[in-house]
């Protein structure tokens, strides 16, 4: 899920930095700072937007910086465990298929893309489906529910674990067909009953 969170912190000002446009200073800090950063209560950070940095600052002995506060708001994605979220399949893998779902790859593991035996093609870079014949290939658009979440530490960018083995989840074309089968079996249980 995507946030748009508002905060407040307090930057360091380098000395080298001085005469330069406070703004444009305090935005790079707060870029800096948090931009692509992994936190367990803020998520995945986007972006930083809307950075109002104060211009009066404090002098703390011993450090030739000024010390100002800020308020500024990110772009977050925090995945919620059961939300389902829509993503392109990125990379093929004879375990699965990788789907970007935001800033962050999660894992569809064969076992959860359908009901059907999965073998890979590695030639090809597809997972198909010995009965149903269906194919996924890197750039497929899936839907997935989110199963598990590993948010990253010390550097990592975490884990994500999908599945596509419910109703209503898959590969968006072949949504699309099933919709379009059920229709005409609709249709013709009409006219029967007709």
């Amino acid at each position: 899920m995507f946030k748009l969170i508002t905060l407040q912190d307090t930057i360091r000002i380098p000395p080298e930095t001085f005469g330069k446009p406070l703004e444009k200073v305090g935005r790079e800090q707060v870029k800096q700072k948090y931009e692509g950063i992994v936190d367990e209560e803020l998520g995945y950070v986007i972006a930083v937007t809307g950075i109002q940095v104060s211009p009066i600052g404090k002098i703390i002995p011993g450090d030739g910086a000024t010390f100002h506060k800020v308020n500024f708001s990110v772009l977050t994605f925090y995945p919620l465990i059961q939300e389902i979220v829509e993503g392109d399949v990125v990379e093929i893998a004879d375990f699965g298929a990788f789907v970007r779902i935001g800033p962050i790859d999660a894992l569809l593991h064969v076992s959860q893309l359908m009901d059907d035996f999965i073998s890979y093609d590695e030639k090809q870079g597809v997972l198909l489906g010995k009965e149903t014949k269906r194919k996924l290939t890197a750039s497929d658009q899936v839907r997935v529910r989110i199963t598990a979440v590993s948010l990253g530490r010390a550097g990592s960018s975490g884990k994500i674990g999908v599945t596509a083995r419910q109703p209503f989840l898959g590969k968006l074309e072949w949504l699309q067909m099933d919709q379009g089968k059920e229709t005409q079996t609709e249709n013709k249980e009409e006219k029967t009953a007709q």
